[in-house]
């Protein structure tokens, strides 16, 4: 892979373009929009029809196009006046309500071929580290399969396999540390689970991205981006405990149990916050060189027990403070 060297934003006497996010509403989604309008990008989310009010960032300007990646015609609409395209949006985290299939197969070829119909100059993809069409996982084989779609496309592309990521908010950290509070006493975690993954902080993998789509030479490029620590579920657990100050016994389970008890616990619990995919994250090693972002972005990417302070709960007064702080800022802003 090429080295990709920090370059600074167009910011200064040029008129940028406008740049479309799908998935924009989702946890990375929302720190991308951040960064790329505080840079002063005009951004345009690609909303899925729904009745819920989009979760996009208080205060921050953005259009929204409300267009379904099944609707090829109104894909093409949606990018009128578009530049670049941030292709995110994914079904992973909907676990037995969404569709891989529909969502990041069809979907990504659909938004594919209208991106060459609409000439958009460059397709910026997040996938996973693992991705691969061969992959006995469903999520890492749906990856494998969008990339294939990307790269067979007329339209320049860059794609970023990236580890875990953690941040708040997030489907990872969070829903450990939810169960782990929620915990009988003991904490079930796959018994010989090796697998190691490396977690890397969101406002990082954000930034990777920014550079990325500032430099030329990431043109038709493949990057693999993790943080600079790798870790085995056990020890993750482990940490978000300490950080929770919650303790648990960790019971060690066959993988298949666990399996069978997400897959039917999901089933039968509406909102239960995990599913089999999840488990999928830790069932292989998901790692690349401890020191990816810094060579080929030139950032140092944070160290994993240091970002978690947004899993300590506050205190009421401290969560009333909080949320009156909110208020005024936003009373301000309009």
């Amino acid at each position: 892979m090429p080295e990709v060297r920090r370059t600074h934003p167009r910011r200064v006497g040029i008129i940028l373009r406008m740049i479309l996010i799908t998935g924009a509403t989702g946890f990375i989604g929302r720190a991308l929009v951040r960064q790329l309008s505080s840079i002063g990008y005009p951004l345009r989310a690609l909303i899925r029809p729904s009745a819920k009010t989009p979760r996009l960032p208080k205060g921050v300007p953005v259009e929204v196009a409300v267009v379904s990646l099944a609707d090829t015609r109104g894909l093409r609409a949606a990018m009128r006046d578009v530049e670049t395209v941030f292709h995110l949006a994914s079904a992973e985290n909907q676990g037995s309500r969404g569709s891989l299939l529909t969502a990041d197969i069809q979907g990504t070829q659909n938004l594919v071929e209208a991106a060459a119909g609409a000439g958009i100059d460059r397709f910026i993809y997040l996938s996973h580290l693992g991705a691969a069409r061969a992959s006995s996982y469903p999520v890492f084989k749906t990856k494998g399969i969008a990339e294939e779609s990307i790269r067979a496309g007329r339209t320049p592309y860059t794609i970023i396999r990236a580890s875990l990521v953690y941040g708040p908010e997030d489907h990872f950290t969070n829903v450990l540390a939810q169960l782990i509070r929620n915990s009988p006493g003991f904490f079930p975690i796959p018994n010989g689970g090796r697998a190691v993954v490396q977690p890397v902080w969101v406002e990082d993998l954000v930034t990777c991205m920014i550079w990325a789509l500032e430099n030329k030479d990431t043109l038709n490029q493949v990057y693999e981006v993790g943080g600079n620590e790798f870790f085995t579920l056990r020890q993750i657990v482990e940490i978000v405990m300490e950080t929770t100050r919650r303790r648990r016994f960790l019971a060690p389970i066959s993988p298949i149990t666990l399996r069978a008890v997400t897959v039917f616990l999901e089933g039968v619990l509406p909102g239960f916050p995990i599913s089999s995919l999840f488990l999928d994250y830790f069932a292989v090693n998901r790692t690349t060189s401890v020191d990816s972002m810094p060579r080929y972005f030139g950032l140092m990417p944070a160290r994993f027990s240091y970002r978690l302070d947004y899993l300590k709960r506050k205190r009421w007064y401290e969560r009333l403070w909080s949320a009156i702080s909110e208020r005024i800022s936003t009373q301000r802003s309009n």
